[in-house]
């Protein structure tokens, strides 16, 4: 999706970082209630430490529906600050501090390559029993499509609930666009291979045939996060090899193989519980990005904490965000001149909201 972030001014560009947080420091104060800064896991700590709430996607949603505030910034990408536009009323106004943080994986799926894929598929089952399914991480228009057609979001935490829901409302699903998140739950189901097939949005029929689709019980969008598809089996033998003892945690966004060798499995929020009542001393390898878990190690220096992969590079959409374009969001709100906001058109904000509550419903 094509978002265009104009250049920073000067000012916050050859700013100091002792500037940026002076500058930084004196709008919050400024503002006072009027101001809520979100900050996701995945922030760099120099917008971190700013943050008045920090969580992931879905939790900092809905701190925003929650808050008083009016002027919410959320230090994330494009995606989680429209869930916090849905959620939130018309006199709060919602600031993706620069336009060009996207996600990868949610621009995997988009709303013209769904509804082609729903027009096709219309073609060789009953779409009435096929039901739509999207990951939190994706636009508020796969959300809306996904409301309007009968389906709801899931998160990494509750994907099974909403998967084993959906299965009651009809005989199939069409899960985007996480096709990891997809396939661990299914296995977790208990399904075979053979019953969850990847659907890809660049072929004819997605690359399979009629007689496949009509046999499936989960079509699984090709898209992946690029952070988490980097970790291999081979990185968590390397680090059992160094902590005979330790404990390997992953995300369920990782590939199947990295999750059948892992001990634990779970959301941003799970890893960060997990870690957390670690008893001193243990030694944990963590399969997410690596901001996340330089905090961790940080936040619990009485364990060794460290990424499965040394390597990995950070979200790079999410790195896009940092103190001058902080300042800047916050200086131009002061001014009377906010930039940055992020507006969902109504229509598809009301289904957006729909397939939200249908997710809260189920779990």
């Amino acid at each position: 999706m094509l978002r265009i972030q104009t250049p920073l001014p000067d000012r916050y560009t050859t700013a100091s970082a002792e500037e940026l947080a002076n500058w930084i420091s004196e709008a919050k104060e400024i503002l006072g209630s009027r101001l809520l800064i979100l900050g996701h896991h995945y922030q760099r700590d120099e917008v971190i430490k700013w943050a008045d709430a920090r969580g992931d996607s879905f939790l900092l949603a809905q701190i925003a529906q929650e808050s008083v505030a009016t002027e919410i910034i959320f230090c994330g990408v494009h995606f989680m600050a429209e869930s916090a536009d849905v959620l939130t009323g018309d006199h709060q106004n919602v600031i993706l501090p620069d336009l060009n943080a996207g996600c990868s994986m949610a621009d995997m799926a988009d709303i013209d390559q769904v509804e082609e894929a729903w027009d096709s598929l219309s073609e060789v089952i009953e779409i009435e029993n096929l039901i739509p399914i999207t990951y939190m991480n994706s636009s508020a228009a796969i959300k809306a499509f996904v409301g309007r057609n009968g389906g709801a979001v899931c998160t990494s935490s509750n994907a099974r609930a909403v998967l084993e829901w959906a299965l009651k409302q009809g005989s199939r699903v069409l899960f985007f666009p996480d096709q990891h998140l997809g396939r661990n739950t299914g296995f977790e189901m208990g399904f075979k291979e053979e019953q969850m097939l990847l659907w890809d949005p660049r072929k004819e029929l997605g690359g399979l045939t009629a007689a496949e689709i009509e046999q499936s019980t989960l079509l699984l969008w090709r898209g992946w996060c690029s952070v988490h598809q980097r970790f291999t089996p081979a990185h968590v033998e390397k680090f059992r090899a160094d902590h005979p003892n330790g404990e390997v945690i992953v995300h369920p966004e990782c590939s199947h193989d990295v999750v059948e060798v892992a001990d634990r499995v779970g959301s941003t929020e799970r890893i960060l519980n997990w870690v957390q009542s670690a008893p001193p001393g243990s030694a944990i390898g963590i399969g997410t990005e690596i901001h996340m878990v330089q905090r961790l190690a940080a936040e619990n220096p009485d364990k060794t904490i460290v990424s499965l992969d040394p390597l990995v590079c950070p979200c790079s959409t999410m790195f896009r965000i940092d103190a001058p374009h902080l300042a800047w969001c916050l200086e131009s709100i002061i001014a009377g001149d906010p930039v940055n906001r992020i507006s969902v058109d109504p229509s598809v904000s009301e289904w957006a909201r729909v397939a939200l509550q249908r997710m809260l419903d189920i779990t």
